[in-house]
């Protein structure tokens, strides 16, 4: 079976049978009140914005037999995994490590996994069999089993949400196109807390270069059109 999900630049097909879908990096620390971003001064209003549709997208998608794989960005409680010093990947995240109090009053660390901070958010938690793939760097593919898994589930078709979409999303979308996976991102299941220009301006390279552009409403109604015939 095949459904065919207005997008752009062009209608965007997919066989549900190859499909699966990414939620990237919807933790605590980047779309909690209390997370890492939250507790630095930054606005999470654009990621929580997200949530909803991305509920209804999983919904829509289990509905119709996709699988659902979480990403989840975290590093290892002595920072070993978090790059050498003077390397960029250290250098951006130098908030990396900070002790935080989590919302049930148990201490927490910003993106250490094992924390609270590093977890799913519960409107979005994952369901018993989801597979939550770690990663260590912005893009989901890098030295992690993500491909692998992928692979083994039969998908060659990727329908992509998370936060944020210029940098861990964007990554991501450009590692699948690299490795011919055919991504279709939804707009309105994935913001920015770097500013709403950073959004568009991925919108914009995904559809011209590296995938497709739809929304959760025009995919979720083709789910559901392409299971009532």
């Amino acid at each position: 079976m095949t459904v065919t999900v207005p997008a752009r630049p062009e209608p965007f097909a997919l066989d549900p049978a190859t499909t699966a879908v990414l939620v990237i990096d919807m933790q605590n620390d980047f779309a909690s009140p209390g997370g890492g971003v939250d507790t630095s001064g930054g606005d999470i209003t654009p990621v929580r914005a997200t949530v909803a549709p991305i509920a209804r997208t999983l919904a829509a998608a289990r509905a119709a037999g996709l699988p659902v794989v979480y990403i989840a960005h975290g590093y290892a409680p002595d920072l070993s995994d978090l790059g050498p010093e003077g390397t960029k990947n250290r250098l951006v995240h130098a908030d990396v490590g900070r002790a935080t109090t989590a919302p049930d009053g148990t201490p927490g660390r910003v993106l250490v996994r094992g924390t609270w901070n590093t977890e799913v958010i519960r409107e979005l938690a994952p369901e018993p069999g989801d597979p939550v793939v770690g990663k260590t760097r912005f893009g989901a593919f890098h030295g992690t089993e993500l491909d692998a898994l992928l692979r083994g589930l039969g998908a060659r078709t990727l329908v992509v949400t998370g936060c944020t979409t210029s940098v861990c999303v964007e990554s991501t979308v450009r590692e699948a196109a690299f490795l011919d996976y055919r991504t279709l991102l939804l707009a309105d299941c994935t913001d920015e807390i770097q500013g709403r220009a950073h959004h568009e301006s991925t919108l914009v390279l995904v559809e011209r270069l590296f995938g497709w552009v739809g929304d959760s409403g025009a995919f979720t109604a083709a789910l559901r059109a392409g299971g009532e015939d």
